[in-house]
């Protein structure tokens, strides 16, 4: 075991009390440690187009954000939705726990390409994930991909899509 690894071990009686108080003043923090249950507001916005389509998309790109998404919203304009930006490619999985709406995940490659759709029911914790590492994913409400003759291989343009690849 190298010297890195003993300063963060668990048994160590001085590391447990100081978990233990900040666990403590977590707790003590009004809202901190109790789960959000109304939409989140204000998020940052990008313009994306799907051919000649416009969408303005909520841009969640913080752990919170992210985990707390579309839940709690009762209706979504029709050219809105989330979009969920990842630090680093990887397998993305979502569920739809608290979420209220029926969705579409598109799950987007670095250059803006949709790697596979998934439609997700309201209020389930059935995991729907990426077909490949990614590092995007934009929620819309459920059929908007469809109507548009938007699928999987489909290119998605925008600020945050890379050209090369």
């Amino acid at each position: 075991m190298t010297d890195n690894a003993t300063a963060c071990d668990f048994r160590n009686p001085l590391m447990n009390r100081l978990l233990f108080r900040l666990s403590f003043l977590l707790l003590a923090l009004p809202g901190a440690a109790w789960p959000q249950e109304s939409p989140q507001v204000n998020l940052p916005r990008v313009t994306l187009t799907a051919g000649m389509h416009l969408v303005q998309a909520q841009v969640a790109a913080t752990p919170e954000q992210r985990a707390i998404g579309l839940m709690f919203r009762k209706e979504m304009p029709t050219s809105e939705g989330m979009l969920f930006i990842f630090e680093q490619p990887s397998s993305q999985c979502f569920w739809m726990k608290n979420t209220l709406l029926p969705l579409t995940a598109a799950f987007i490659d670095d250059d803006g390409t949709i790697v596979n759709l998934a439609d997700m029911k309201p209020q389930t914790t059935t995991s729907h994930c990426s077909a490949k590492p990614v590092r995007y994913v934009l929620e819309m409400n459920q059929g908007w991909f469809a109507k548009r003759g938007i699928k999987a291989g489909s290119k998605l343009g925008g600020p945050l899509f890379s050209t090369r690849k």
